[in-house]
């Protein structure tokens, strides 16, 4: 992994995380809603993830093993690379880091909508029975603090990284 790589892997995991947390923003707001564009009842959504970089930890290890070939470096001690100008190496090139998170898509849950009997409601079907979203509040929660805690998380990583970073410059004076 490149010097800048765990930041690259977490900034995926913020973005990805941010979209789930407003696909969960978005399903609480229309828990209610009866009546779509589409005609329907709003149906919930999911966020589905792909991992980024393709490949396992060894093949990406692999790949740091090639970049030091490519730059006429040998590493002898694993993590060490001694005299390693990054400039212009691929080390801080994003599109090299596996290990990363994206948003696959937004998927629609096709489960029934949940009928409940309001005969005076206007979207009422001739047996008085009303189609609202199956969206349950507590699973929404759920969701919407497992969000929150990787953010949060990979926001401490972030951090984390930056005052390592700040450390190895200070003992370089």
């Amino acid at each position: 992994m490149n010097l800048f790589g765990v930041m690259d892997v977490s900034a995926s995991a913020l973005k990805a995380e941010r979209v789930r947390a407003e696909v969960v923003a978005s399903n609480m707001a229309n828990a209610e809603t009866t009546r779509t564009a589409d005609g329907g009842p709003y149906r919930r959504h999911h966020v589905v993830f792909s991992a980024d970089g393709g490949g396992s930890f060894q093949q990406a290890m692999f790949g740091q093993q090639a970049l030091l070939g490519q730059a006429g470096l040998e590493q002898t001690v694993p993590g060490q690379v001694g005299g390693l100008n990054f400039a212009g190496s691929g080390f801080s090139d994003a599109r090299t880091v596996a290990g990363g998170v994206s948003v696959a898509g937004v998927i629609e849950d096709n489960s029934e909508p949940l009928r409940r009997y309001d005969p005076q409601h206007p979207d009422a079907g001739p047996d008085g029975f009303v189609a609202y979203p199956d969206i349950n509040p507590l699973t929404e929660m759920v969701d919407l603090m497992g969000a929150t805690r990787a953010y949060g998380m990979n926001a401490s990583a972030v951090q984390a990284e930056k005052n390592m970073l700040t450390s190895s410059l200070e003992l370089m004076k």
